[in-house]
């Protein structure tokens, strides 16, 4: 306006925007400095989350805040969203014919696979991750330096006590799952086996995708010197992925969450007899 010498309010109408908007002062809310910390110590210390999952972890910390406003301090940090994964196809067999198994309730199908890690000595150890692929929930993580045939029936039979028997297990063509003693234990137990095609590991997409989540959020960042470290940092990594962490499939709620019993919920006590008084005669 200056360099050409026109008024405001001329300016305002070449331009159509209203004056208000010109004299408004822009300001900050109260909160945006605590909410900015918050968002980067989240960022820091779960470096591959995005600002989606950020947001959802803020909301159930009490923030009543916004998507937009979290992406928007989120690029303004400079933090950086982590890298897709590469895409994988839906659960069809190949030629497209037919859908396959697919979870409909709880306990319906669960999955499970192996995932092989190093301690700090080079040597090698074993997990068996076991898969509810409904709740998405890791039911168990088995760690140990060699896993056989035993364990997985182990691993099951510990499962069984505690959830019941599911109807069908998922797993890939390895010696550990197709043995004739997991097979045999399976069916006397009265669920079904779904192996899936040989060379398809996307036929197993639940269990694939957590077993990279472990790896890119745990495992990759993670140097254990010790099996009993790699058991106790790897079980309290699955208790955070099942009641803490926000997983985009479930509407970024975590596959099992932990429920409070909030005090409105407290069974309430029987109130206090209240004691008769005899009543004293009239007085005539």
């Amino acid at each position: 306006m200056e360099k050409l010498g026109v008024t405001e309010r001329r300016a305002c109408l070449v331009l159509g925007q209203h004056r208000s908007t010109q004299r408004k002062i822009p300001t900050r809310l109260d909160d945006e400095a605590a909410l900015t910390a918050d968002i980067v110590a989240l960022a820091v210390q779960y470096g591959r989350y995005g600002y989606r999952r950020i947001a959802a972890l803020l909301r159930s910390a009490g923030w009543v805040v916004n998507l937009k406003r979290v992406e928007r301090i989120w690029r303004r940090e400079g933090l950086k969203v982590p890298v897709k994964q590469p895409k994988r196809g839906r659960l069809w067999f190949n030629d497209g014919s037919c859908v396959r198994l697919r979870p409909e309730r709880p306990n319906h199908v669960w999955s499970y696979d192996f995932v092989e890690d190093r301690t700090h000595d080079g040597r090698k150890f074993g997990m068996l991750n076991v898969i509810d692929e409904f709740t998405r929930e890791c039911l168990t993580i088995r760690i140990g330096r060699r896993l056989r045939s035993t364990d997985v029936i182990d691993v099951l039979s510990d499962l069984l006590i505690l959830r019941g028997a599911p109807g069908h297990i998922r797993s890939d063509n390895g010696p550990e799952f197709v043995a004739k003693a997991v097979r045999e234990w399976i069916a006397a137990v009265g669920s079904r086996t779904a192996f899936i095609e040989p060379g398809s590991p996307w036929e197993n997409g639940y269990c694939e995708s957590f077993n990279a989540r472990l790896r890119d959020e745990l495992l990759s960042g993670e140097i254990f010197y010790s099996l009993a470290e790699a058991k106790a940092v790897i079980e309290g990594w699955r208790r955070h992925y099942n009641a803490v962490r926000p997983h985009s499939a479930l509407g970024y709620r975590p596959p099992a969450p932990e429920v409070a019993l909030w005090p409105a919920a407290q069974p309430r006590p029987a109130p206090p007899a209240t004691p008769t008084v005899a009543s004293a005669p009239l007085m005539n």
